[in-house]
């Protein structure tokens, strides 16, 4: 009786031990969730709340969960390599095996799945010019125009692609349409041409200004990327556009808003390729799946820890 007694005590401890401490290899899933999100003007936060339908969280701290942290891309990134009860999200062309990208409604986060519409966590990349006219000389406004010609042809698609991003699709090549930009057969290393705007399209726009430049006269392209919200006020914004900080291109990670398009002009606009959102965390992290009601939960404080989350999907 004392031996049997005995053993259903071990049982009861050990199902009490699975239950209120460490499991899932040291992982402890009653640890509090660590929220990481970007700032307010970042047009990958807009992405991904609107994304797990709690659009009102895209510009409005308030609505979070209490103890958020706000970072930049690169930083979400480094941080979720060491916390271990974080959550972040980042563009797909950052995403690497230095942390856990979590499948999206059951979808894995990959190239294929955004072509083929079945990852539903994306978003355009978007980019603005100038108005005509309204540049620091004729030459610059006639680069900008070869540049943008250039993102629409199958030279750029390769370069878009190799960078992370999704290429929309291109038949034509340079080599098709450069006749119809004389301003690239001359030397342009004297004339810089600024970009900014998305600091998550920053390592796209690098590569295609890099690939461009030899091809155009080898102009001098400085890359000052601040933030989607920048995209339309350093192009357009009369009170931002003609400081030391303003641009002749304006990339964003998300569609130009209402009040942007009114305050410039559509025909100075264009989608320049897809991206993937990824909700990421800790590789020790169990999770491997995660919905776009649970991500809300998180961001609103409705599920505090993994246990929680782990549970909903049980």
């Amino acid at each position: 009786m004392k031996k049997t007694f005995s053993i259903l005590s071990v049982i009861v401890l050990s199902v009490l031990l699975v239950a209120c401490g460490p499991s899932n290899d040291g992982f402890n899933e009653d640890a509090n969730i660590v929220v990481y999100t970007r700032d307010t003007t970042s047009g990958t936060r807009a992405g991904f709340m609107e994304g797990i339908g709690f659009k009102e969280a895209s510009a409005n701290d308030s609505v979070l969960v209490r103890g958020f942290v706000t970072q930049d891309n690169t930083q979400i990134f480094s941080s979720m390599q060491t916390d271990e009860y974080g959550i972040g999200y980042i563009s797909l062309s950052t995403l690497n095996n230095q942390v856990k990208g979590l499948n999206f409604e059951g979808v894995k986060p990959t190239v294929a799945n955004v072509l083929n519409d079945t990852y539903g966590l994306k978003r355009p990349f978007m980019y603005m010019t100038r108005a005509s006219g309204d540049y620091a000389s004729e030459t610059v406004e006639q680069l900008v125009e070869a540049f943008v010609a250039f993102l629409g042809t199958t030279d750029a698609s390769d370069i878009i692609n190799n960078s992370g991003a999704i290429a929309l699709p291109a038949t034509q090549t340079w080599d098709d349409i450069k006749a119809n930009h004389p301003v690239t057969n001359q030397d342009n290393s004297g004339v810089t041409v600024r970009f900014g705007g998305s600091d998550s399209i920053q390592k796209v726009a690098e590569a295609l200004t890099n690939a461009f430049k030899p091809k155009a006269g080898n102009f001098i392209a400085e890359h000052d990327h601040t933030g989607s919200g920048d995209a339309f006020k350093r192009t357009w914004d009369p009170a931002v556009k003609d400081t030391s900080v303003g641009k002749d291109v304006g990339f964003s990670s998300r569609p130009f808003t209402a009040s942007e398009i009114a305050g410039s002009d559509v025909e100075h606009t264009g989608q320049l390729a897809w991206d993937a959102i990824v909700a990421i965390v800790h590789k020790n992290n169990p999770v491997s799946n995660i919905t776009a009601e649970q991500l809300k939960g998180i961001y609103n404080g409705t599920y505090k820890t993994w246990g929680a989350i782990l549970t909903a999907q049980a």
